[in-house]
C-alpha cells in the first residue's frame, strides 16, 4: 500500500509505502482507482503543517492552555516533548475515494468483489472502511465525477438541515467545490440562488450553474445584493461553505435573512455573533455536521451499524447515495470543477499546487491500475537485521500514542531486539517501525506469532483484545508483556490463567508481565525500601485527578475500554499491592450518585482495599477535578511516620529518620525501569511481579468496577 501523509510539525507532504491492511469484519479493502484532493479541508491541513510554531500556537489558544497547565503538573520538558511528539504524528490525507472492492469483511451483506464503490478513504492505493462509508456507484457514473460524492454529501447535509423549498431564495458564501456543489444542489431543489466569493472565476462557474453572483473583492456590498436578489423581503436562507476565521459570513448571512430565516454553517467561520442580528428576526443558525448522521459515532463508523431507515432517513452512506443518484440523472456538473489531473505518484507536487494556486479547485489524483498480488502485501521490510536468540527478540502489536511515545523507546533503551511491529492500518507500524529500527512492519497478527525468531510479545492495542492477545501469545510460547489491563471482564481473565496454565505444561513456562509502571518509578523503589523497615499495617490514600473524557470515548465504552476503573484505576491498586505487600482480602467501591444529567459517575468514585497483614487504603479516582492541580498524590501512614508523593515529581518524609526528600527535575513514573525488569527477566533475571500478583489485581479491579456498576 502506498499512502499520502503530511507531516504537522513541517508540512512536508510524501508518499508513504506500508503493509496493506485486512479488509475490516463489518468493512471493505479498496483498489483505488482516483480520489479527489479536498481543495478547503486539505488546504487548511497543509496551511498550518507549513506554519511556524508561534502560527500554530496562535491558531490554536486552547492548546496552548492545556500545554501550560501539562507544565506546571508535569513539568517543562514533559511539556515539550508532548508537544513535539503529536506534532511529529503523520497525518493521513484525504477523504474522497473511488474504487474497486477487493475484499469484503465476513460480516457484510450488499458488497461483492468487483463492486466499482466510493467512500471516505484516503489518498491510498489500497483502503479499508467501514461498509457504512461506501456507497455503489452506478453504471453511467464514471470515476471523476463519482470522486465528488462525498464532498456533495456535505453539501447536502447542510441543505437538508436548512431544508428549502421551491421557489425559495438562499445564498451560497463561498463557493469552492463544496459551494459550487450546494448551489447546483440548491438550484435542483427549485431554489432561486445567489453566490458570493471573492472569486470570480469561481463565480463564473456558479453563473454557468444558474446562481446570480456577488463578488465583495471587486466592490460589490453583499447586504445590497441580498436584497435586491430577494426583491427586497430578505432572503429564506443562507448556507455558509467558506473557510475563515471572519465573524463577517455569519453576520452578513443575519443580516441578509427574512424574519425566521435560516443559517446554516457547513464550513468554518468566526463565529462571535451579534445577539440583535438574531433575536429581532427569530433566525435559526445551526451547524452542520459533515456528511449527516452517523458523523463520529463510533458504533456506525468504526463498527458498521446502520441506524434504521425509518427512524433516521438520510445517513452518512445514504446521503452518499443521493449525490450518486443526482449524478446519474445529470443533474450536478462535476467535470468544469475539475482544474487539475495529477498522477498519484505525483502526489506531492499536487499539494504544492494546493497551497500556492488559490484558485485550484478539483485536484484528481490518478491511480496505476495494479495487480492485485502486487497491493495485497501484508509484510514489509524495513532494515535488515541479524538477531541474538539469547536476548529477547521482540514484536509489538499496536503502535498508538503511548507505544510510540512511550513503550517502544523504553523497550529500545533496554537494549531490546526489535523485529515486527503489527498495526491494523499498516501506516503508523511502518513509520514507528522506521522511527524505532523495527526490522520490518507488518498487518498480520498470526504471521509474527509463528515466527519462531520472536520470543517476546508486547501488545498495545484497545484494551478489548488484550485478553485474547495474550493467550494467542502465551500458547504460542511467546514471553508477554501487555499494557494494561490485563482483561476488562472476569470470563476474559479466566481465558488468560487456562493459557498461562496451559503454557508451562511442555515447556518452560514464558513470562507474563502487564504495564504496571509506577512500581518501578525511582521515587516509589525508594518508599517500597523506607516501608520494608517497618513491621506493621499501613494506611494509604492515592488521590487521581484523572480529568475528564468525553462519554463516548472509547475508554468509557465498557465493552471496548472496560471503562475508567478497569483501563486507568487498575494502576493504583497495583501500586497499593506493591508497597503494601500483602494479599488483597477485601474490596469496596463507592461512585458519586447518578445525576439527572446522565453523566459518568464510574470516574469519580472512591475503592477501598484491605489486605491480609490488616493494612488498607483508598484510592480517589476522580475525573472532576482542576488540570491545573497535581493528578497523582500518593500517601503512606505507618509507625508515626508519613510518605507523600505528588505526582511521581516531589517526594516527601516526615518522621523518616535520615530521609526527608527526594524530587526529580522530570517526571518519571517507571516505564524505562518497568520496561527493563521485564526485560531482564526474558533474559534469566528475577521476576519482576509474579503472575499470580498480576492476576490477583486483575481480579480485584473488575470486581471494583462491578460493584460501582451495581450500585
Amino acid at each position: 500500500m502506498h499512502q499520502v501523509i503530511q507531516n504537522m510539525s513541517n508540512g512536508e507532504t510524501r508518499i508513504e509505502h506500508a503493509p496493506t491492511p485486512k479488509a475490516p469484519a463489518r468493512g471493505l479493502l479498496i483498489r483505488t482507482s482516483c480520489s479527489l484532493i479536498s481543495a478547503g479541508t486539505e488546504r487548511m491541513l497543509v496551511d498550518f503543517g507549513r506554519a511556524s510554531m508561534l502560527t500554530k500556537a496562535r491558531q490554536q489558544p486552547d492548546r496552548v492552555r492545556q500545554v501550560i497547565d501539562k507544565a506546571r503538573t508535569d513539568g517543562l520538558f514533559s511539556a515539550i516533548e508532548t508537544v513535539r511528539s503529536k506534532l511529529a504524528q503523520p497525518l493521513p490525507l484525504g477523504y474522497c475515494n473511488v474504487g474497486v472492492v477487493l475484499e469484503t469483511g465476513r460480516d457484510v451483506r450488499g458488497f461483492e468483489v468487483g463492486d466499482r464503490v466510493v467512500s471516505n478513504g484516503p489518498h491510498a492505493d489500497v483502503v479499508a472502511v467501514p461498509r457504512t462509508l461506501a456507497a455503489r456507484i452506478p453504471d453511467n457514473v464514471d470515476d471523476s465525477a463519482a470522486s465528488f460524492t462525498v464532498l456533495g454529501a456535505i453539501g447536502l447535509q447542510g441543505l437538508r438541515l436548512a431544508n428549502p423549498t421551491l421557489g425559495e431564495a438562499f445564498v451560497v458564501t463561498g463557493v469552492g467545490i463544496i459551494g459550487l456543489l450546494t448551489v447546483q444542489l440548491l438550484r435542483a431543489q427549485g431554489c432561486r440562488v445567489l453566490a458570493i466569493d471573492f472569486d470570480e472565476s469561481k463565480l463564473a462557474l456558479a453563473r454557468r450553474f444558474g446562481a446570480r453572483t456577488c463578488n465583495p473583492g471587486a466592490g460589490e456590498d453583499p447586504l445590497a445584493a441580498g436584497l435586491s436578489f430577494s426583491r427586497g423581503q430578505g432572503v429564506d436562507g443562507v448556507i455558509i461553505t467558506a473557510s475563515t476565521t471572519s465573524n463577517d459570513p455569519v453576520s452578513q448571512a443575519a443580516k441578509m435573512c427574512r424574519k425566521r430565516g435560516r443559517i446554516v454553517l457547513v464550513g468554518v467561520a468566526g463565529l462571535d455573533l451579534n445577539r440583535a442580528d438574531f433575536y429581532e428576526k427569530e433566525l435559526s443558525f445551526q451547524v452542520s455536521c459533515s456528511y449527516g448522521p452517523g458523523r463520529y459515532d463510533p458504533a456506525y463508523e468504526e463498527e458498521g451499524h446502520d441506524y434504521p431507515v425509518g427512524f433516521v432517513r438520510w445517513t452518512e452512506q445514504r446521503n452518499f447515495e443521493a449525490v450518486l443518484d443526482m449524478l446519474a440523472d445529470g443533474r450536478i456538473d462535476t467535470a468544469s470543477l475539475i482544474s487539475h489531473r495529477v498522477d498519484f505518484t505525483n502526489a506531492p507536487a499536487a499539494y504544492n499546487v494546493l497551497a500556492e494556486d488559490r484558485s485550484a479547485l478539483g485536484i484528481l489524483l490518478e491511480y496505476p491500475e495494479k495487480p492485485a498480488d502486487e497491493l495485497l502485501i501484508s509484510s514489509l521490510a524495513i532494515q535488515p537485521a541479524v538477531f541474538n536468540s539469547g536476548k529477547a527478540v521482540c514484536g509489538f502489536i499496536g503502535a498508538g500514542n503511548y507505544a510510540s511515545r512511550v513503550l517502544i523507546p523504553a523497550f529500545r533503551k533496554s537494549g531490546a531486539q526489535l523485529k515486527t511491529i503489527v498495526t491494523a492500518g499498516g501506516l503508523s507500524g511502518v513509520i514507528q517501525g522506521r522511527a524505532s529500527a523495527f526490522a520490518e512492519a507488518s498487518t498480520d497478527v498470526e504471521d509474527m506469532l509463528a515466527d519462531a525468531e520472536i520470543n517476546t510479545v508486547a501488545i498495545v492495542t484497545r484494551h478489548n483484545s488484550h485478553a485474547r492477545l495474550v493467550a494467542q501469545a502465551l500458547t504460542a510460547g511467546k514471553n508477554v508483556f501487555v499494557e494494561k489491563p490485563l482483561a476488562i471482564t472476569l470470563d476474559e481473565l479466566e481465558l488468560v490463567e487456562q493459557a498461562w496454565g496451559a503454557a508451562g505444561r511442555d515447556r518452560a513456562r514464558p513470562h507474563l508481565m502487564v504495564g504496571f509502571n509506577r512500581r518501578f518509578a525511582p521515587q516509589v523503589v525508594k518508599m517500597k525500601t523506607l516501608l520494608a523497615t517497618v513491621n506493621e499495617p499501613k494506611s494509604f490514600i492515592m488521590t487521581v485527578n484523572a480529568g475528564a473524557i468525553p462519554a463516548n470515548h472509547w475508554t468509557q465504552d465498557s465493552a471496548v475500554g472496560g471503562g475508567r476503573i478497569i483501563g486507568e484505576a487498575c494502576h493504583f491498586i497495583d501500586l497499593m499491592r506493591h508497597l503494601a505487600n500483602s494479599p488483597i482480602v477485601s474490596v469496596q467501591a463507592r461512585s458519586m450518585g447518578r445525576a439527572e444529567s446522565g453523566m459518568i459517575t464510574e470516574d469519580k468514585a472512591a475503592i477501598t482495599l484491605g489486605f491480609e497483614d490488616g493494612s488498607f487504603g483508598t484510592i480517589h479516582y476522580l475525573a472532576n477535578g482542576s488540570s491545573v492541580f497535581p493528578k497523582e498524590r500518593v500517601e503512606v501512614f505507618v509507625a508515626g511516620r508519613v510518605l507523600q508523593l505528588d505526582n511521581f515529581r516531589k517526594l516527601k518524609g516526615f518522621g523518616w529518620p535520615g530521609f526527608s526528600r527526594m524530587n526529580l527535575m522530570t517526571q518519571d513514573k517507571g516505564q524505562n525501569g518497568c520496561a527493563a525488569a521485564f526485560l531482564a527477566a526474558v533474559e534469566g533475571g528475577a521476576v519482576p511481579i509474579p503472575a499470580e500478583e498480576i492476576l490477583e489485581v486483575a481480579r480485584v479491579t473488575i470486581e471494583s468496577a462491578e460493584i460501582l456498576r451495581r450500585q
